[in-house]
């Protein structure tokens, strides 16, 4: 069982950053992928940002290269750094992790972009 923490979600304003990190515990061994999901309201949930442990990187398109998604393989932590945020960046954000052959997800935190 693999169990994913999230953090760094908050209230900004529109034009800020946020950066949210994601901790992978537990048996972890093999873990090769690592994204961002995003589910805003009444709306399906979206990838934003993926991460393979070799680094290469997948954004959904609507990210146009405000977002970046790194990753620290040692210590088996995603970070998904958003700048010029907009309220339809408002949504609970994911994190995932892929372990062949299961997909694990976490509990989510909530990004609200207002002024």
């Amino acid at each position: 069982q693999v169990e994913l923490v999230e953090s760094g979600g908050g209230l900004v304003q529109p034009g800020g950053s946020l950066e949210l990190s994601c901790v992978a515990s537990g048996n972890d061994w093999g873990l090769t992928v690592m994204g961002w999901y995003r589910q805003r309201p009444g709306n399906q949930r979206e990838m934003v940002a993926m991460i393979a442990s070799h680094g290469t990187t997948k954004y959904g398109d609507f990210v146009k290269g405000r977002f970046t998604i790194s990753r620290d393989n040692a210590k088996n932590t995603v970070f998904l750094q958003m700048n010029h945020l907009t309220p339809e960046d408002t949504a609970v954000y994911y994190c995932n992790a892929f372990i062949d052959p299961d997909l694990y997800w976490g509990q989510g935190t909530q990004v609200t972009v207002s002024s």
